[in-house]
């Protein structure tokens, strides 16, 4: 009896969460079409993949004898990380093609109209797609903000060893702003000794300068317990005090300077390595620091919010347009689509160009696919059977 009162007690608790259960709302209908969605999703993912890896393996395959490239590392290193990277940035397609194949065969089967004639609208017909692309987009950010950062770090690795694909290890010239009023300038930066030559340090107070700090070599702590640890080698600090100016120096000296080398050198798709958080961070510092080297990480950062939406638009679209039943086939109308589509993801790919030659606000630019294929989709919504 204990335990049976127990069991209505906690009924009577959670009763006002139910309307919060996402499965309470699944029935019978929207199981079939989420298993066909998602099961047509993963079989186009895998084929494609498939496809890809073959054609990269025979592109690659000279390079990978020529610079005798273990198995271990080609397949652990390199392609475990190829395959969210691409099953990634073409999901969307995934996606269309998906509900394009099997909401076209559940038209040509008259499901669609057995399921429209119960009563059933289309709107709610729309809800197991919708769901499906929930899944989806949730595992797409995930992956583009937290997964394949860390897995292009590793591919990059592993293509400047096997693949002969040369990183920028060097900066020159480097000026930065590293703390109010603090100005950092390095003559030459070598990035694989952490090691700066022809290095000063400026401090200002009211625009004016207080202290003029100068060494010929100043070398990275990689080993510190903490961020941002320099030791300045050959150094000279000038200081002034009203009309007097001290001056000390020494052989050597360990200091704090609020720059990292990942500051210091910049190379090609950098900003595919960091994270989410670890880009919010690295552009509220560049910003802090005046930087104008940022355009290209704001891009990065918002287009992994706005791809993750790409799946709702694309679902609409390809529902829309493949949900009712034709005479001459599907032919035209995948046709469309699939152009459609390839525009979308073309649009997307193009963006951070808006940003960074044309002005263009790079949250805007991150989100014009989104904007304009979003009028699209309802167009094709409006459209749809009902």
């Amino acid at each position: 009896m204990e335990k049976f009162g127990y069991k209505r007690y906690a009924a009577k608790v959670l009763r006002p969460l139910a309307p919060l259960n996402p499965f309470r709302y699944i029935k019978r209908l929207d199981r079939y079409i989420i298993g066909k969605f998602i099961g047509t999703y993963i079989f186009a993912l895998l084929l494609i993949i498939s496809i890809a890896i073959v054609i990269d393996f025979n592109e690659n395959l000279s390079n990978f004898t020529e610079y005798n490239a273990p198995w271990r590392a080609i397949i652990l290193d390199y392609y475990v990380n190829f395959i969210p990277y691409f099953a990634n940035l073409f999901s969307p397609l995934f996606v269309f093609i998906a509900v394009i194949f099997f909401t076209s065969k559940m038209a040509g089967n008259s499901e669609i109209i057995s399921i429209l004639a119960a009563g059933v609208s289309f709107k709610r017909l729309m809800r197991p797609y919708m769901f499906s692309c929930v899944l989806i987009s949730m595992l797409s950010y995930y992956l583009a903000a937290y997964v394949i950062p860390h897995g292009t770090v590793i591919q990059q690795n592993f293509e400047t060893v096997y693949k002969n694909k040369k990183k920028n290890t060097s900066a020159e010239n480097v000026q930065m702003q590293v703390d109010e009023g603090v100005i950092a300038y390095m003559q030459h930066y070598d990035n694989k000794l952490k090691r700066g030559y022809g290095f000063c340090l400026d401090k200002f107070e009211n625009k004016k300068l207080v202290s003029h700090m100068t060494a010929s070599e100043i070398q990275y702590d990689t080993i510190a317990d903490s961020k941002f640890h320099w030791q300045a080698l050959n150094w000279k600090i000038r200081e002034m005090r009203g009309m007097k100016e001290v001056i000390t120096s020494g052989m050597q000296v360990d200091t704090l300077i609020q720059m990292e080398p990942i500051d210091l050198v910049y190379s090609k798709g950098q900003q595919e390595t960091f994270t989410s958080p670890e880009l919010l961070d690295y552009i509220s510092k560049q910003i802090n620091r005046g930087s104008s080297n940022v355009v290209q990480y704001q891009v990065e950062y918002h287009k992994r919010i706005a791809s993750s939406f790409a799946s709702f638009i694309l679902t609409i679209i390809g529902a829309s347009l493949s949900a009712r039943k034709r005479k001459g086939g599907m032919g035209m109308y995948l046709g469309i689509g699939l152009a459609l589509s390839f525009a979308f993801i073309m649009l997307q790919t193009v963006s951070a160009t808006f940003a960074i030659n044309a002005g263009t606000p790079p949250m805007l630019a991150a989100w014009i696919p989104n904007i304009l294929f979003a009028g699209i989709a309802y167009a094709c919504y409006r459209n749809a059977p009902n």
